[in-house]
C-alpha cells in the first residue's frame, strides 16, 4: 500500500508524522466527522415523445339495457309466471287495483321529480297499516300504459314502539354510491336471525328522514333505509303487519328472486364490469332481467294527500 509519509529520522519528517498522528486522532475522536456527499447521478431524460406517465385505460361500461314496449311487457309476464311459481302467497292484482298501484307510484315519482327514461321494474310498496304489501310494476317511458304485476306481504316500520321509526316515502335508488351486503344469519339474544337466513340479500337504500313512530309530535330522526328478509322460523310468517324498526322485510322467496334476477340492481350489474366488489355480492348463476331497475317506491294508500 501505498503511503506519502517522509523517511523516519528526518527533523521535519518527525514533525509532519506527529502533527499528522494528531490530526487523525482528533479526527476519530470526533463524533461527527465530516464526510463528502454522496453524489446522485440525475435520472435520465424520458425519451422524446414519450407521456411523463402511463394513463389509466378508460372504463368500458355497458350501456343500461332497454327493451320497446312489447319485448317489456313480454318480459314482464316472463318474470310474473316465476314469482307465481316461486313465492308463496304471491298474488296478481285486478285490474282496478292495478290501476290504483300504477297511480300511486307515478304520483310518487312526480313528487320525486323523477321521470321513466327505459322501460323497468318498480318495487312499490304500501305502508298503509291494514295493506302492507309490494307490488311490483313495470314502468314504460313516454306515458305509455304502465303495468301491475302483483306481489306479497311485506312489514314495514311499526308505530308506538320506542325507536321504531316509521318507514319514510318517496323513491329510493338503489345506487352503487353504496354498497349493500348479505346477511350472516347470527341470532340475536332472543334467538331472532333479524336479517334471515345466511347468505340472504340486504338492499341499502342509505341514510334516510323518517317519523319517531313512538312520539305524537311526529319528530323525525334519520335511518338507514334497507330491503331485507327476516327469521325464517318465527317472523316470515308475521309479514303482513307493520313489525320493523324502519327497514322494508320480505319473504325470504322474494328476496331470492330479486337477487337472482337483479330486480333493483341494474346499476350495480353497471357497476360489476369494473368494481370487483360488486361482482363479489352478486350471485354467479343470477339471471338478470332486461327490465330490472334500482327504484323502491314506498308509498301510504292511507293518507289522503301529502306524503311523509
Amino acid at each position: 500500500m501505498r503511503t506519502d509519509f517522509p523517511v523516519a529520522g528526518s527533523g521535519a519528517g518527525f514533525l509532519a508524522v506527529f502533527f499528522l498522528l494528531f490530526a487523525t486522532g482528533a479526527a476519530l475522536a470526533d463524533p461527527m466527522p465530516l464526510l463528502p456527499e454522496v453524489m446522485v447521478p440525475p435520472a435520465a431524460p424520458a425519451p422524446t415523445g414519450a407521456p411523463a406517465e402511463q394513463a389509466a385505460p378508460a372504463l368500458d361500461i355497458p350501456p343500461l339495457p332497454a327493451l320497446d314496449d312489447a319485448a317489456a311487457r313480454a318480459e314482464a309476464q316472463r318474470l310474473l309466471l316465476v314469482m307465481r311459481r316461486e313465492i308463496p302467497h304471491f298474488q296478481t292484482v285486478s285490474a282496478r287495483d292495478g290501476d290504483r298501484w300504477v297511480a300511486m307510484a307515478r304520483a310518487q315519482l312526480a313528487r320525486a321529480n323523477m321521470t321513466i327514461d327505459r322501460a323497468q321494474v318498480l318495487m312499490v310498496v304500501d305502508r298503509n297499516p291494514h295493506v302492507q304489501r309490494v307490488c311490483f310494476v313495470l314502468a314504460l317511458p313516454d306515458d305509455d300504459a304502465w303495468m301491475a304485476l302483483g306481489g306479497t306481504r311485506v312489514s314495514t316500520g311499526q308505530a308506538g314502539r320506542k325507536y321504531y321509526y316509521l318507514t319514510p316515502t318517496g323513491v329510493f335508488i338503489n345506487s352503487p354510491d353504496r354498497l349493500g351486503y348479505r346477511a350472516e344469519g347470527t341470532r340475536n339474544e332472543h334467538g331472532i336471525r333479524g336479517l334471515g337466513a345466511r347468505g340472504m340479500r340486504v338492499w341499502d337504500m342509505g341514510w334516510q328522514w323518517a317519523v319517531k313512530g313512538w312520539r305524537a309530535d311526529r319528530e323525525q330522526g334519520q335511518i338507514r333505509l334497507e330491503i331485507h328478509a327476516t327469521d325464517p322460523d318465527f317472523l316470515e310468517a308475521r309479514l303482513g303487519h307493520p313489525a320493523s324498526e324502519g327497514c322494508v322485510r320480505i319473504p325470504a322467496a322474494l328476496n331470492q328472486f330479486m337477487d337472482r334476477h337483479g330486480v333493483l340492481d341494474v346499476q350495480y350489474e353497471q357497476a360489476a364490469s369494473y368494481d370487483g366488489r360488486f361482482r363479489a355480492l352478486l350471485p354467479r348463476d343470477r339471471t338478470p332481467s332486461p327490465i330490472a331497475g334500482d327504484a323502491l317506491v314506498v308509498v301510504d294508500s292511507a293518507q289522503s294527500e301529502g306524503m311523509i
